[in-house]
């Protein structure tokens, strides 16, 4: 199963008002496992800028400048997410921008459904908590110290982690692994046990029970599953 997780960065809020996308950061995961294949591009968003500097999420007015607008990438964009589910933060916010941008340059809208919501998922699992991406991070112990500034490709592999998390699916590797193993060989021995674990109980605990299970006589289950 191909799913991709996707981050945006945005001029503002609404798409409507003029607004547009800066970045996109999105990693791709192959049954629940990362394969190495990232997509991240900056936006020129030629959209009119109050003078001086221009900034959002640390991006400039002047670096964004030399970047392809969004048609010229709209293809390659298109050709990497294909048909994957995409996973998104607050998915509404990012569709609502990605399909204003597809729409504008007349390319294929993203289904609705072709998005899975961890923001939702979040607030349904853990209904009244906080649900933002730096809340989750804390929840699951999800090492964010590098999100200083806010980068559509950083967000994005941190999001995989969480999203991760939130299904109970295998932990992702970005780089982080040891020499002694990585997440697919820990993936493998998931639920393995190398040997049975020593018994906790008393002495006396395990006569009783022995005492107890003698009086069912020889045809005991107990017997039968030793």
């Amino acid at each position: 199963m191909r799913e991709i997780v996707l981050d945006t960065e945005t001029t503002g809020f609404s798409p409507e008002e003029g607004d547009r996308i800066v970045e996109i950061g999105a990693v791709e995961l192959m049954n629940q496992l990362p394969t190495g294949r990232t997509y991240h591009q900056y936006i020129n968003p030629m959209r009119d800028m109050p003078k001086g500097a221009f900034e959002v999420h640390g991006l400039s007015e002047e670096f964004l400048r030399d970047f392809p607008v969004f048609e010229a990438i709209a293809d390659a964009f298109l050709d990497f997410v294909g048909d994957a589910k995409m996973v998104i933060h607050n998915a509404a916010f990012d569709m609502k921008f990605l399909n204003a941008e597809l729409g504008w340059c007349k390319r294929r809208i993203l289904p609705m459904d072709q998005a899975i919501d961890t923001l939702m998922i979040a607030r349904t699992k853990f209904p009244g908590s906080p649900a933002s991406l730096d809340a989750l991070c804390r929840r699951f112990g999800v090492d964010n110290s590098a999100r200083e500034k806010h980068g559509a490709l950083l967000d994005s592999e941190i999001l995989a982690e969480v999203y991760l998390e939130l299904t109970g699916g295998v932990q992702p590797d970005f780089g982080l692994s040891t020499a002694s193993g990585t997440s697919t060989q820990a993936a493998r021995t998931v639920g393995k046990r190398p040997r049975r674990l020593a018994a906790r109980i008393t002495e006396e605990e395990r006569a009783a029970h022995d005492a107890f299970v003698g009086k069912m006589g020889d045809a005991a289950l107990w017997y039968k599953l030793a």
